[in-house]
């Protein structure tokens, strides 16, 4: 007051004081934050739209796909060489058990052959085949009917085994009471015409697998032939035709030669071909897989000493044929289906034969063999048979 000056109000203070605060804050607002153009671009992290972002995603993925492709190629193309070299393998292994097998049975033939050379017994020459005729003690007459046909007898029998290395014997077995009744009538026969192979086996239809595992065990140690035959009584055989069909599959190591066929599984008791294992050939109404009827088939050398082999772990099915197909389905078997050993009796027969195209073997399929074949087979003969020179006349 002493100085002359007005007095300052309060509120004049308050507002001074305001204005300088705010002041401050401008000013230190612009001090410390830097304009765009001073900012340091080193530091700057660049930034992207989002369709830049997606076509750089998509890039990356088709190059991962395409990688991914790549490599799945390269892994199919390397799991499939793996599988072939799998598939290589396991044919070797198959080879090798086959030559094993063969190896094994030649070398019970050579034991074979030494102990007949001990005890001073003739040793069997080497055959082309060997037909082994399936028949029971009930077949007389149809025995009769096939050494007054197309089966030589006597001399001639021994002759065709010696010169051209066919051998041709009816298979049999013996009877529930051995050394009975049946017996002897096949032992007076056997002394007429010695004609037979006789089995360590109890004749009857349903033991019929043992039986044709047995017949070709049985030969496999006897005959060292290039194939094995079974065929039944009531069929008709040119003996000329088959072999000539026989030798064209000689070198060949593993044939399994006949009609092939794949009939339906029969589940029905009491059926004549009643599969009492159905179950094991999948849904009912299925069918068998491709196998010979049992009429007549050949198998070769090695087949019939696989199945020498092992015998005793072939599984038998009701019906032989059926049988026979499962032995050799996981083997490699060269299937042949030669529709020629399995003509039809008058007229099919004749009319091929007269065309040119004789028959291997004729019969009826609604017979299962040549029906009434004691009072046909003659006829039969006759008009489709070959001449009695035709395989006298084929090269060794």
């Amino acid at each position: 007051m002493r100085s002359g000056k007005l007095p300052v109000s309060g509120k004049t203070v308050m507002l001074l004081c305001l204005a300088s605060f705010l002041a401050g804050t401008i000013f230190a607002s612009r001090k410390w934050t830097q304009p765009d153009s001073e900012i340091n671009t080193d530091l700057v992290i660049p930034t992207m739209s989002n369709h830049e972002k997606l076509s750089t995603i998509s890039r990356e993925c088709d190059h991962k796909r395409k990688l991914a492709e790549s490599n799945s190629g390269y892994i199919m193309r390397e799991v499939m060489k793996t599988h072939q070299a799998i598939q290589s393998l396991d044919k070797s292994i198959s080879t090798l058990e086959m030559e094993l097998a063969i190896a094994r049975t030649r070398q019970k033939v050579t034991q074979h052959t030494k102990e007949n050379r001990a005890s001073n017994q003739s040793i069997p020459n080497k055959a082309f085949m060997v037909i082994g005729i399936n028949t029971a003690f009930s077949s007389r007459k149809r025995r009769d009917s096939l050494r007054e046909t197309w089966m030589p007898k006597g001399d001639k029998l021994r002759k065709l085994e010696k010169e051209k290395g066919i051998v041709i014997r009816f298979v049999i077995g013996h009877s529930a009471t051995q050394g009975g009744v049946l017996d002897r009538s096949i032992d007076n026969e056997e002394a007429q015409y010695k004609d037979f192979l006789r089995l360590d086996h109890i004749e009857g239809y349903h033991e019929l697998s043992t039986k044709t595992r047995l017949y070709f065990s049985k030969v496999v140690s006897i005959w060292d032939a290039d194939f094995y035959i079974k065929v039944d009584d009531d069929v008709h055989l040119n003996l000329g035709m088959l072999a000539g069909t026989l030798s064209k599959y000689k070198l060949k190591p593993r044939v399994y030669i006949g009609c092939m066929k794949s009939g339906p599984v029969l589940s029905q008791k009491g059926l004549k071909y009643h599969e009492p294992e159905y179950l094991k050939f999948g849904e009912e109404g299925n069918k068998y897989f491709r196998h010979a009827t049992g009429q007549i088939y050949a198998i070769s050398r090695d087949l019939a000493a696989y199945i020498s082999i092992n015998s005793g772990i072939l599984h038998r099915y009701a019906n032989e044929d059926v049988s026979l197909g499962s032995w050799l389905i996981g083997l490699e078997v060269e299937h042949v289906d030669e529709r020629s050993m399995c003509c039809g009796t008058p007229p099919d027969c004749e009319w091929k034969a007269k065309r040119g195209n004789m028959c291997v073997a004729s019969f009826d399929w609604s017979c299962s063999g040549v029906c009434n074949s004691v009072e046909r087979m003659k006829h039969v003969h006759h008009t489709c048979g070959e001449s009695d020179s035709a395989v006298w006349t084929l090269a060794n």
